[in-house]
Parts: structure tokens; C-alpha cells; sequence
């Protein structure tokens, strides 16, 4: 059956994720994308000099007839990729033609002035290995970003209203939706494709993952041309995780007690379930776990006026467990393929075995260092490990939770003893038990290693949670 569309176009900017958005389409069988086809200084990509043998002169002379070559001898369904200074007779021709499918990629403008102005100070307009990252302060320009502003505006009105005056849609795509999978499959159902990836196209890094005032030498004069108003989101922390599933299975119902627990890996987990474990007198293994959203839904149908809850750890303690306990001890529960890349391709100084004795509490703390390292260049996606969810931002693992359902209760590790024992009271349970103490770290406690490097460490590595949360330094 024929789909809904005969060929394509992106719509987008210059630093607005395009690249990234046109490796993933080109990842789907039946899609192939051909980079800026028709813009004036060259076909498709810089180093090529023709696309299916139509060189720039004679697209120039007659720009639609590239359009049916890409039409009609793509692998699969043809696109492009366009931005508001190509050719406008494509631009017409396809904004008309309801069996061209259009997708609409945006990014917050002050993100895409400050990127274009470091791509073009250092020469560096893709990145495939963060190694070879090149950094780059810029100067901001009041007038010419509003001049970058009024242009970028201009073209989204214009599309958006030959899109509603002829009665079309089209695929609307933010920056921060390049990394959801669950987005790309859709909008590949929206261009007529069946296939569903199973992984997103982690050649391509991000450039520029601090935030705006370590990237632009004026940034006073920022706040002050924007006065009061923060209309481009200025004082957040970049986000460059994908969205997270909502990890039902995950979850810890009490056996009786209506209570459930939804955890944040890396946290006091075990502690956590042998205290719901102990309301009922049963042992932890029998705790119901691993529902499906249908299992769950129907225990919360059953348990009238249940609670939920989650237990948030302090970044710099929940990153040290998540090194002991997953990546530098090793056995059952552990991530043995992430250990190899870390110590092999990343330099984690990490033993080929469990640590001996010759790995003392300076190692350790070399070691934790260097972890801390790979985890501020994963969670800005500048590695092509996935993000795993024991060292995920626990901000990030809230949003998804609320996908499904947002916990009652949000409790912080070192106040367990007094809240969960009220939670318990709450739902019936007079004389709750308190929580057992968190068990000796292994084979070094953070104690022994923290010092304030460590915490401005994991403070850059987890600026959000920091925000979010208000947490301060851990003691």
C-alpha cells in the first residue's frame, strides 16, 4: 500500500539538531535523507559536488527537477533537509504539494546563536569523538541576536500559516526530543514507515553540553538585554538525557501494607524493601515486584487509599554506590560490559579483577575521580554508552515515574528514620519499626576519600539534581 507521502522535507536551522535528526532518519530501511540539497553554496553536503548526478549549476537552473530526482531515486522514501535561506521555488513548490511530508525541527534561539557562534569560531561544525571537542567562549551580540531572533520567528510564522491556510500538518520535533526513541519511531509512522528502532544513532556528540555562562564571555550583558524577562530559559541546566520509561517492574509493593515503593537505583534500595518487609513480617524475597502497568493498576484498584513513595539519595553518595556496587566490584547484578569500556576504552583505573590489596584508598580515589569524569561526558551524550538508570539524574527518574504515576511522597535518604515509619502509621500501621543502617561500603567507605574536589565533581556532573533539589554538600 502506498504511504501517505512521496518524499520529505525537515525544516530546520542552522545548529538546531539537524544532523543528529538526519542520521537518525537515515537509520530507518525505508528513508533516505540528503542533507541540504538545495542549499545555494552547495548539493546536499560541503564536500560533494553533485547529487544523483545533478551538479549545482544545473540545479540551480532548475531546482524542481531535483526534487523528482530525489522523489524518484531515493532507497525508500527521499528527503531533504531545508533552511529558511534555501532556494524558495522549492520552498513554494513543496509547501503545495500535500504529498510532501514536513517536519519541523526547533531549538530555543539563544541556544542556536550561542552554538552557530562556537561552530564558527572553531571551525568544528560536527563532533563523532569527544576527544577531538574544540571549545570556543563567544561574545554575545544584542543586536544581532535579536537580528538571528526576528529570522528565525519570521520563518516559523511563514510556515505555520501555509500550513493552516492549505489545511496540512506536519511532524512538529523539538532539540531535546533527538534522544527519545519513542519520538524518531513516531515520527517515522507519521512519514508512513512500519520499522521500529531499537537504538538511536550515537555517532554524533554534543558540542557545547556546558551551560550558557561558561560558553559565552558576556553573559552579564545577556540578563541585561533580555531584562527581567527569561524568556529563553536562561538559568537552566542543560538536559541532554533521553527521556526515561517509567521502570514499572521496578516497583516494590508491601505484602500487605498499602504502601508502594518506587525506586531510584543507586539508592537505599535493600534497606528500603527489608523495612516493608519487616511491617508485614514476611520475608524480602516475597515482596510482589515486577508488575506490569496492568498488575499494578489493579493492586492500587484493591488497596483503597494506598500510599507511594520514593527515597532520594545525595548525587555525590549515590554516584559512589553506583561505582562500588556496579561498575568496580564485580558479580551478580553487576554491569560487566560497561566495567570493560570504562577501564579499556575510557582509562577508568579499575583492576581486571576484584581489588586486591594493592588497590588502596588512593587508587580508590583515582578511580572515582575518573569515574566521575565519564559520567559528565555520558550524561551530556557525549559518549556512545547508554545512560544508565544507577547513575541517571534522579530528576530525570522522577519525570518518568510520573508517566505512570507520581509517588505520594518524595524522601530524602537521612530523614527515612522519622518519614517512612509516619507513612506507615498513616495507613494503618501503629508501631512501625525504623529503617536498619546502610551497610559498610565496600572496599572503601566515601568517607575515606571525600574531600571537596569530589563534591564540585559530582556537583557539574549532577547540576540539575543539585538545583532541583536543593541539595548542599554531603557530609
Amino acid at each position: 500500500m502506498q504511504g501517505p507521502f512521496d518524499y520529505f522535507v525537515v525544516f530546520a536551522e542552522m545548529r538546531t539538531g539537524s544532523n543528529l535528526l538526519e542520521s537518525n532518519l537515515n537509520q530507518f530501511a525505508g528513508f533516505e535523507c540528503h542533507g541540504e540539497a538545495f542549499n545555494p553554496h552547495f548539493v546536499g553536503y560541503p564536500q560533494k559536488s553533485d547529487l544523483f548526478g545533478v551538479n549545482r549549476a544545473t540545479r540551480d537552473a532548475d531546482p524542481v527537477n531535483l526534487l523528482k530526482v530525489i522523489r524518484d531515486n531515493s532507497q525508500g522514501l527521499g528527503g531533504f533537509r531545508f533552511f529558511h535561506d534555501h532556494d524558495p521555488r522549492v520552498l513554494e513548490t513543496c509547501l503545495s504539494d500535500p504529498r510532501c511530508g514536513k517536519v519541523i525541527l526547533t531549538r530555543n534561539p539563544l541556544d542556536s546563536y550561542v552554538s552557530l557562534k562556537i561552530a564558527r569560531a572553531t571551525g568544528q561544525w560536527k563532533l563523532t569523538n569527544v576527544k577531538k571537542r574544540k571549545d570556543s567562549r563567544i561574545k554575545f551580540d544584542g543586536n544581532e541576536f535579536a537580528e538571528h531572533v526576528a529570522q528565525l520567528q519570521e520563518f516559523q510564522v511563514f510556515l505555520q500559516n501555509r500550513l493552516q491556510s492549505s489545511g496540512q500538518t506536519a511532524f512538529y520535533l523539538a532539540y531535546e526530543d533527538l534522544n527519545d526513541l519513542d519520538v524518531i519511531n513516531g515520527l517515522g509512522k507519521f512519514l508512513g514507515s512500519e520499522e521500529k528502532l531499537e537504538e538511536l544513532n550515537s555517532s554524533l556528540k554534543k558540542q557545547n553540553p556546558s551551560p550558557l555562562s561558561d560558553k559565552v564571555s558576556n553573559f552579564a550583558q545577556i540578563e541585561r538585554a533580555l531584562s527581567e524577562l527569561d524568556t529563553f530559559n536562561l538559568t537552566r541546566t542543560p538536559n541532554f538525557e533521553p527521556r526515561r520509561g517509567p521502570a514499572v517492574p521496578s516497583f516494590v509493593t508491601g505484602a500487605h501494607v498499602p504502601l508502594m515503593y518506587m525506586p531510584i537505583r543507586s539508592g537505599p534500595e535493600q534497606e528500603v524493601q527489608n523495612w516493608m518487609a519487616a511491617l508485614d513480617g514476611v520475608p524480602v524475597e516475597t515482596l510482589p515486584t515486577r508488575l506490569n502497568q496492568k498488575g499494578l493498576r489493579q493492586w492500587m484498584r484493591r488497596k483503597t487509599g494506598h500510599r507511594s513513595f520514593t527515597v532520594l539519595r545525595h548525587p555525590v553518595a549515590r554516584a559512589h554506590a553506583a561505582f562500588c556496587n556496579k561498575i568496580l566490584l564485580q558479580g551478580p547484578g553487576t554491569l560487566s560490559e560497561l566495567r570493560k569500556n570504562l577501564r579499556n576504552f575510557y582509562k577508568v583505573p579499575i583492576p581486571g579483577g576484584d581489588p586486591d590489596e594493592d588497590y588502596d584508598r588512593n587508587a580508590h580515589r583515582e578511580a572515582f575521580v575518573a569515574f566521575l569524569g565519564f559520567l559528565r561526558a555520558n550524561l551530556t551524550g557525549q559518549t556512545n554508552l547508554r545512560i544508565d538508570a544507577n547513575w541517571a539524574t534522579q530528576i530525570t527518574v522522577l519525570q518518568a515515574m510520573s508517566r505512570f504515576a507520581l509517588p505520594d511522597s518524595i524522601i530524602r535518604e537521612e530523614d527515612m528514620n522519622d518519614q517512612l515509619p509516619a507513612l506507615a502509621r498513616h495507613v494503618g500501621y501503629a508501631q512501625p519499626g525504623e529503617v536498619a543502617d546502610r551497610p559498610p561500603e565496600q572496599p572503601f567507605a566515601l568517607a575515606d576519600i571525600y574531600d571537596d574536589e569530589i563534591e564540585k565533581l559530582v556537583s557539574e556532573v549532577y547540576q540539575r539534581d543539585y538545583l532541583m533539589f536543593g541539595f548542599g554538600k554531603w557530609v
